[in-house]
C-alpha cells in the first residue's frame, strides 16, 4: 500500500509541477515586456541634458546609453538596442545647439516618429511641490482628440509601449502615484506629470454635540472616502510631430506634418524682415537724396531764367 501511495502522489505531484509550468507560461506571454534605449547626441545643452535626466528619473524601464556621435547614421541605434535587448528607442538630436528634436521608434522594424521638441521646463525650473516614489509607475492619460485619426492612434499606441512602466519592470516599483498626461491642442501634444495626492477629510470637532450626534458624525466621517487630487511635478514640454516612417529610422514616409515649419526657416524669415525694414531705409535716403537733388537743378534752372530775362 506505501509503495501504491507514493506512485499516486508522484503522478499528482508532476501533474500539479505541469499545471504551474503551464500557469507560468500563460503568464509570461501576457507580460509586458518593454525596454526603452534612451540616448541623445553630440551638442545639446544643459536644458537639454537636464530634460533627459528628468524624464529618465519617470522610466525605470529605460536604459542609458552614451552619447552618439553620428549625425546622418541612425542606423546605428538598431543595433545599440539589439545590444541592449532593447525594444523601443527614445532619441534626443540637437541642431545647432538651440533645436531639439526627439525620435521614438520601435526596434528592429518600425515605425519611426519624429517630434520638434518645444517649450521644455525641467524640474529644477518649475519648482512645483508635487512629487512622487523613484521607481513607482504612472497612470497613462490620453485626450479623446487621440482616436480622431490614424496617425494620432499611431502615437497614441508607441507612447503608450515608450513612456508606459511594465509591470515587473527592472528598477521599478509595486506603485501607482503618479499620472501621465497626453494631450492634443493646436496639432501639438502636451506632456504633463501629476501627483496623485491623497488627503484625508477634515473631521469636524464634537464639542458641544450630544453623544447620539457624536456617534452619528464619527460614523458618517468613516464613510467618506479620501479626497484625491492632482498635484504637477514636472517637467513640462510640447512635441510638434513632423514625420512617421514605416521602418526603423528610415523607410517611406506614412505621415508628414505639412503644418509644421521648421525652426530654420522661422529664423531666417525673421532675418528677412530685418533686411527689409533696413533696405527700405536705404531706399528712402536714395529716393530722398535725388529728390531733393531734383529740387536744388529745378531751382537752379528758375534763377538762371529769371537772370536771362532780366538781361535781355
Amino acid at each position: 500500500m506505501a509503495s501504491v501511495f507514493k506512485t499516486v502522489t508522484k503522478d499528482r505531484n508532476v501533474e500539479k509541477e505541469e499545471d504551474i509550468d503551464m500557469q507560468d507560461l500563460a503568464q509570461a506571454r501576457k507580460e509586458n515586456k518593454q525596454r526603452v534605449l534612451t540616448l541623445c547626441s553630440r551638442g545639446v545643452t544643459f536644458r537639454q541634458r537636464h530634460l533627459l535626466s528628468d524624464i529618465l528619473s519617470l522610466m525605470p524601464h529605460a536604459r542609458k546609453d552614451a552619447k552618439l556621435d553620428t549625425k546622418s547614421n541612425f542606423g546605428l541605434l538598431t543595433e545599440l538596442a539589439d545590444l541592449h535587448n532593447c525594444n523601443n528607442i527614445l532619441f534626443f538630436e540637437a541642431r545647432k545647439r538651440q533645436d531639439l528634436y526627439v525620435w521614438i521608434s520601435k526596434a528592429p522594424n518600425g515605425p519611426t516618429v519624429k517630434m520638434h521638441v518645444q517649450n521644455m521646463h525641467t524640474m529644477n525650473e518649475l519648482h512645483f511641490t508635487g512629487n512622487c516614489l523613484k521607481g513607482s509607475r504612472p497612470i497613462l492619460s490620453f485626450d479623446e482628440s487621440f482616436d480622431s485619426a490614424p496617425h494620432w492612434q499611431l502615437l497614441r499606441e508607441m507612447l503608450t509601449h515608450t513612456f508606459g512602466v511594465p509591470k515587473g519592470a527592472r528598477k521599478s516599483k509595486p506603485f501607482i502615484d503618479h499620472v501621465t498626461s497626453f494631450s492634443i491642442a493646436d496639432g501639438k501634444i502636451w506632456y504633463r506629470n501629476y501627483e496623485i495626492k491623497e488627503e484625508e477629510p477634515t473631521k469636524k470637532s464634537t464639542e458641544g454635540m450630544t453623544e447620539e450626534e457624536a456617534a452619528a458624525q464619527r460614523k458618517k466621517e468613516k464613510k467618506t472616502d479620501t479626497e484625491l487630487s492632482l498635484v504637477e511635478i514636472g517637467p513640462r514640454v510640447v512635441f510638434t510631430p513632423i514625420i512617421i516612417q514605416e521602418g526603423c529610422f528610415g523607410g517611406p514616409i506614412i505621415y508628414e506634418n505639412k503644418e509644421f515649419v521648421s525652426p530654420n526657416q522661422v529664423r531666417a524669415d525673421l532675418l528677412k524682415k530685418k533686411a527689409g525694414k533696413h533696405l527700405k531705409r536705404v531706399d528712402d535716403k536714395v529716393k530722398k537724396a535725388v529728390k531733393t537733388k531734383e529740387l536744388a537743378e529745378k531751382r537752379v534752372a528758375s534763377q538762371q531764367e529769371m537772370l536771362d530775362s532780366l538781361f535781355q
